[in-house]
């Protein structure tokens, strides 16, 4: 078997001593945010509604997970794709958009879950085989905006004991994109802003804020949930997988 050797170049150059990690997207969905993730199991179930739709239930089922407790501290994230699910089309149903059984409706959640389920596993696998790589060689601390179940979550795939710390924005009262979260993380490794890296998927939310303190960032660079231009000059790295930043 040959195993095979990183350099890990990039993150020399860049003189970096510790890294904060995002979580959504960032390790679970390979840089594509959760919406267009979960569009295209609507479209893999043949789930007859449109994409404006859908968007309309997506945000309407973020804004009520956000200000009411319905995902649990010891809801894995298998349960919270189930309660997302479970919730859109139950407002899709209501709103008279999608008027079919609820076997039917039943059976598209059930393809819809398994879809998203399998395709989870398989990126949280490269992801966790990247960290361990990286964790030989830097202390690593995760920062995320999450429901109060960051931890069930990390520690149902493996992923909690990679980790120094996990900053969680419901525990801590500070929310992306305020910097404040980002400063936690940077506390927490004992390490000079500037030999920070800090991971993200959202250019707004984590590379912006980050970048404000003094951190150098890797933009996580996927399908986004709208399109808009950002300066591409403000990160030190662009990546389309986490393997990159081994090199």
């Amino acid at each position: 078997m040959i195993t095979k050797e990183y350099s890990f170049n990039k993150l020399s150059a860049l003189g970096i001593e510790g890294i904060i990690f995002d979580y959504g997207a960032t390790l679970d969905t390979s840089g594509n945010h959760w919406g267009q993730v979960i569009w295209h199991a609507y479209q893999f179930a043949d789930v007859p509604v449109s994409e404006s739709d859908y968007r309309a239930a997506y945000v309407h089922v973020e804004r009520t997970l956000a200000t009411n407790k319905t995902i649990m501290p010891d809801f894995t994230f298998d349960a919270v794709l189930n309660t997302k699910l479970l919730m859109q089309l139950a407002y899709l149903r209501d709103n008279k958009v999608l008027d079919v059984p609820q076997l039917e409706l039943d059976i598209m959640h059930d393809v819809m879950l398994t879809y998203l389920a399998r395709n989870l596993k398989r990126t949280l696998d490269h992801s966790r085989f990247v960290l361990e790589q990286l964790r030989k060689h830097y202390p690593l601390v995760l920062v995320s905006n999450f429901y109060g179940n960051i931890k069930t979550v990390l520690d149902d795939y493996f992923l909690l004991e990679l980790f120094e710390d996990v900053i969680e924005s419901v525990v801590v009262g500070v929310r992306k994109p305020d910097p404040k979260i980002f400063a936690l993380g940077v506390e927490t490794l004992k390490l000079p802003a500037e030999k920070v890296l800090v991971v993200g998927d959202s250019f707004d939310k984590d590379i912006v804020p980050a970048h404000s303190l003094g951190c150098p960032t890797a933009w996580f660079k996927g399908e986004p949930w709208e399109d808009k231009p950002h300066d591409e000059s403000i990160p030190q790295m662009i990546i389309q997988d986490l393997e990159d930043l081994l090199g």
